[in-house]
């Protein structure tokens, strides 16, 4: 059913969730962790794969003793972006959510790499540094700004040597944003510390013990940008930076569940030199702020519906090209995952999928903003948005190779899906895979 397989080499083949393609659809990025769903991060090199040819050439090979993986491509040039674990690790530094950085390369010169995020360990902390480790990297739109997840070493260290002092904060996932154009330098004041190409700040407001029934959030995870250039704002005008994220809410019953969010930020990312309500780098015992300016709202309330808040396989939110609707998982009322989109200006949630299997992967949304693709009943699949009709795009197959949920890419020009199977054999490993669209995808009448 047009698909074909692009890698076949005996290791490991992991795609990120978004973001894969070159901005030119030629070539994908992957990394080369040896299980299917990435979990251990033992990959070794980034590489990419010349969806033409099946050419592969190596972007990145990890040095002593560290391990990389999870790398996405910029939309507008020839940088990517991936997680570096530490070199030469210790026992008291291995890697971890706290004890990772991002890194980033130019396809045109490949072994060569440059520290995204600074890390500042000791006080007084330096604005636009972190002090812990950042995860799953993806551009915005325009290139300029890169959103990650988050963890934070010292609140880690902090919490544990509390006993009979001012008890700290604690370390809670949040959101981050790194602006290129002001590279931050560190002093070398502890072994782990290192410069970094662009100044960062985290954006999420978090909470040790949310209120029940309020917006609080615990943590704030599997984000996404919100369009190519932001959204419309209700009074017209445009917001020209925004992260929709799933944050963890208490609900007036006490139960901990997942709802939609949105980050706005400020236009001009000369602003996240400016501190907020506290500290850009935070204390011994206190998280680091947000910037002025930055404004998180909350869009989804679902404590009332029967299967409440964000549910199914893990995934990220997702944004249609325009801005207009965020795509997220929910159960419907007879218990099946479906897609559901919400606008960033807020409003009702608006069931996508009507079918009578889960979706069971990550998604993306093609760019045309006409559909949706995803993995359901053991196959590919895409969903008509306006008209909430699926498409088959791959047979099921008997053989126990069926596409992996981690996965499911939609290429710039529309025209592809990558995805992965793990394919039998005496020593399994996963493979990547391109099937075709446009057979698919007609265009939709304005």
């Amino acid at each position: 059913m047009g698909e074909r397989q692009l890698t076949t080499a005996p290791h490991g083949h992991m795609l990120t969730n978004a973001a894969v393609w070159s901005a030119d659809s030629r070539w994908i990025v992957y990394d080369t962790r040896s299980g299917p769903d990435g979990a251990v991060f033992d990959g070794v090199r980034i590489e990419r794969v010349d969806v033409a040819t099946g050419r592969v050439e190596v972007q990145y090979a990890a040095r002593n003793g560290a391990c990389c993986g999870v790398v996405t491509a910029s939309p507008v040039d020839d940088r990517i972006v991936f997680i570096l674990g530490p070199e030469n690790p210790t026992p008291d530094w291995q890697y971890g959510p706290a004890h990772r950085q991002g890194v980033v390369s130019l396809v045109s010169r490949p072994g060569v790499g440059e520290n995204l995020d600074a890390r500042d360990l000791m006080a007084p902390y330096t604005p636009g540094a972190l002090r812990g480790g950042s995860h799953v990297h993806t551009f915005s739109g325009d290139g300029r700004l890169v959103s990650f997840t988050y963890e934070d070493a010292v609140l880690g260290a902090a919490a544990s040597a509390a006993a009979g002092s001012e008890r700290p904060q604690a370390n809670l996932r949040g959101v981050g944003v790194s602006a290129w154009g002001k590279p931050v330098r560190v002093p070398a004041t502890h072994p782990r510390n290192h410069d970094g190409a662009a100044f960062t700040v985290l954006v999420t407001t978090l909470h040790d013990a949310p209120r029940p029934g309020s917006d609080e959030i615990s943590k704030a995870f599997e984000e996404a940008w919100i369009g190519t250039a932001g959204y419309r704002r209700p009074d017209g005008g445009q917001q020209r930076y925004a992260i929709a994220c799933q944050g963890h809410v208490k609900t007036a019953a006490g139960a901990t569940i997942s709802e939609v969010f949105v980050i706005d930020l400020p236009d001009d990312p000369a602003a996240f030199l400016e501190p907020g309500a506290g500290p850009l780098a935070g204390t011994a015992t206190r998280r680091p702020c947000p910037p002025r300016g930055v404004v998180q709202r909350r869009l989804t309330f679902t404590a009332g519906r029967r299967h409440p808040g964000i549910q199914g396989p893990r995934h990220w939110l997702r944004s249609s090209a325009d801005g207009e609707r965020i795509a997220f998982l929910m159960r419907d009322d007879d218990g099946v995952v479906q897609l559901f989109t919400v606008s960033p200006r807020g409003g009702a949630a608006q069931q996508v999928t009507r079918d009578p299997w889960d979706v069971a992967s990550s998604f993306t949304w093609s760019p045309d903003g006409s559909c949706i693709a995803y993995v359901a009943d053991a196959s590919m699949m895409t969903v008509d948005v306006r008209t909430g009709r699926s498409h088959r795009l791959t047979d099921r197959r008997t053989d126990g190779a069926d596409p992996l949920p981690e996965a499911v890419v939609f290429s710039p020009d529309g025209r592809w899906i990558a995805f992965m199977r793990r394919l039998p054999a005496a020593a399994p490993h996963n493979q990547i895979f391109i099937v075709a669209a446009a057979a698919v995808l007609p265009k939709l009448e304005k």
